[in-house]
């Protein structure tokens, strides 16, 4: 884990890490879990924004595919596209933000996707946490069908469960990565005990 990004470890150890060894946690994949990463903890706390901005920007930057505008499925990918808009205009990239509805609004344009992803925009898709992949590979069937060309994808934290490999098949040549894995913070958790 690069230095710059402990600060940003630490929120999400301490505001979004949770453990229940008994009965577990039910995950949006359907499986069961004894952790689990309630990221919105972290992602919508005023001081964890502007890490989380900077840390995608360097990602894009490492990726060498900066996007003009930044999204994923509607409320986990929301707080982080919006980190990344604000933290862009220090950054020398702007980068807007847009949102992906979990299903097609029934009102006013009927739109899928909200904000700033015209046809043809390059795009980034992100999420707060992936298991399976399910939710982001949804925000890049949807972004594909709406004629956006998805030039990366990055996730806040991997639980490394298989979910950044089921994004790297429906994305072949694009690349996937994540700010955090569950073993780095893992080893930064038992640093702290």
């Amino acid at each position: 884990m690069e230095a710059r990004n402990y600060p940003l470890a630490k929120i999400i150890l301490e505001r979004s890490y949770l453990e229940d060894k008994e009965d577990g946690f039910l995950l949006a994949s359907g499986k069961r879990s004894q952790f689990y990463f309630d990221c919105q903890k972290t992602t919508c706390r005023a001081e964890a924004m502007p890490l989380i901005g900077r840390a995608f920007i360097t990602a894009f930057l490492a990726g060498g595919k900066v996007p003009e505008a930044v999204g994923g499925l509607t409320r986990g990918a929301d707080p982080i596209a919006q980190s990344i808009a604000y933290a862009s205009l220090e950054s020398g990239h702007l980068i807007n933000m847009f949102s992906v509805r979990k299903e097609r609004k029934d009102h006013g344009t009927s739109q899928w996707i909200e904000g700033y992803a015209a046809r043809g925009t390059r795009v980034a898709i992100v999420d707060d946490v992936v298991t399976s992949g399910g939710s982001v590979i949804q925000a890049i069937d949807q972004c594909l069908k709406e004629g956006l060309e998805i030039v990366q994808a990055v996730v806040l934290v991997d639980r490394e469960e298989g979910g950044l490999d089921n994004i790297r098949r429906r994305l072949p040549g694009v690349p996937v990565s994540t700010v955090f894995s569950k073993s780095e913070l893992d080893i930064l958790r038992g640093d702290e005990s």
